[in-house]
């Protein structure tokens, strides 16, 4: 009887470890245009053409901040950080250069200071600055 209890116990602890082992799991390019379709809708209450406008800028910034991404990672080892903050702030300029042309002055305001900054991930209870 005492086995089963270990053995179930064992297996529960196992269950759970690989489960949180997983961890931060990246959400696809369809999930994250949502996510800011979802935002968009609430903030602006864009027409449907200005809204398709809107999510194919986002698909293909997220396709390529994804590629982006694998290619930083393709060397192996550690990627280099600042190399790729600089291609990320490369491609959000990009996103709101065209963002720009769909987005009023006052609504390109609103996403940059109100609504992007509540799209990044959240990484646990770092102080400011991202030290440890």
């Amino acid at each position: 009887m005492k086995k089963q209890i270990v053995l179930t116990a064992i297996v529960a602890f196992l269950g759970f470890a690989t489960v949180n082992a997983q961890g931060f799991q990246r959400r696809t390019v369809e999930e994250r245009v949502k996510a800011v379709h979802e935002k968009l809708d609430s903030a602006f209450k864009l027409d449907a053409a200005k809204m398709k406008e809107a999510e194919a800028i986002f698909t293909d910034y997220y396709k390529a901040q994804d590629k982006a991404r694998e290619d930083a990672m393709a060397g192996g080892g550690q990627p280099d950080r600042d190399a790729m903050r600089a291609k990320n702030q490369e491609l959000a300029g990009q996103r709101d250069d065209k963002l720009k042309k769909v987005l009023s002055e006052d609504q390109m305001k609103i996403w940059k200071d109100q609504i992007e900054p509540s799209m990044r991930p959240q990484r646990g209870n770092r102080p400011p600055g991202g030290q440890k």
